[in-house]
C-alpha cells in the first residue's frame, strides 16, 4: 500500500508540475556559451562570451543566479533567484542593489519583462537538447505610432520599435 501511495504521489506531482525540466533543480550548474547581439539595422551581430551560474544557496527557496558577460572581471552580475510562489510559477531575480525583477514559469520557459531607461526588456530562458537557450528582446517603452480609430471595431493600437535581439546557447560545463 505504501508503494502504491508513493507511486501515485510521484505521478500526480509530475502532472501538477507539468515540467520536463523541473526548474531550477535541473538547471543547476555552470553554463557557458556565446551571446549574439543583433541591433536593428545592423547586418552582423556583436558576439560576447556569456556564462550563467545557478547554484543552491543556504536557503531552500534561494539560488545563485550569476550572469557573466565577457569575463568575470569585465561584467559579473551576482544575482539571487528567489521562489515567490512556485505553485503559480512566480520567481524573482534580486539584483542585490534594490532592483528586483519578477519572472514567471510559462510553457516550460522562465520568462520576464521589465522597463529600464526607456526600454522594455523581454527575456526567455529554456532548456532544449541539454542546452540552455536564452533570448532578450529590447523594445522602446514609448510607442512610435498609434493607429486605429479608437472604436470597438478599430481600437487604438500602439506600435513599438524593436531595438535589439539577443540570443545565447549555453552548454553545461559542470
Amino acid at each position: 500500500m505504501k508503494l502504491l501511495i508513493t507511486v501515485l504521489c510521484s505521478f500526480f506531482s509530475h502532472i501538477i508540475s507539468g515540467q520536463e525540466n523541473p526548474f531550477p533543480q535541473n538547471w543547476i550548474g555552470n553554463w557557458k556559451g556565446e551571446l549574439l547581439w543583433f541591433k536593428t539595422g545592423s547586418k552582423e551581430p556583436q558576439k560576447v562570451n556569456m556564462e550563467l551560474r545557478i547554484h543552491p544557496s543556504d536557503s531552500a527557496h534561494k539560488f545563485t543566479w550569476q550572469i557573466i558577460y565577457g569575463s568575470s572581471k569585465e561584467d559579473n552580475r551576482p544575482y539571487t533567484l528567489i521562489a515567490k510562489d512556485t505553485y503559480k510559477g512566480h520567481w524573482v531575480i534580486d539584483e542585490n542593489n534594490g532592483i528586483v525583477l519578477d519572472q514567471f514559469w510559462v510553457a516550460d520557459k522562465f520568462c520576464g519583462a521589465f522597463t529600464v531607461m526607456n526600454a522594455t526588456i523581454i527575456n526567455n530562458y529554456w532548456i532544449e537538447n541539454d542546452q540552455l537557450m536564452i533570448e532578450f528582446f529590447s523594445i522602446s517603452a514609448k510607442p512610435i505610432m498609434t493607429s486605429g480609430n479608437g472604436t470597438e471595431n478599430s481600437p487604438s493600437v500602439d506600435s513599438y520599435k524593436v531595438g535589439s535581439y539577443q540570443k545565447a546557447i549555453l552548454k553545461r560545463t559542470e
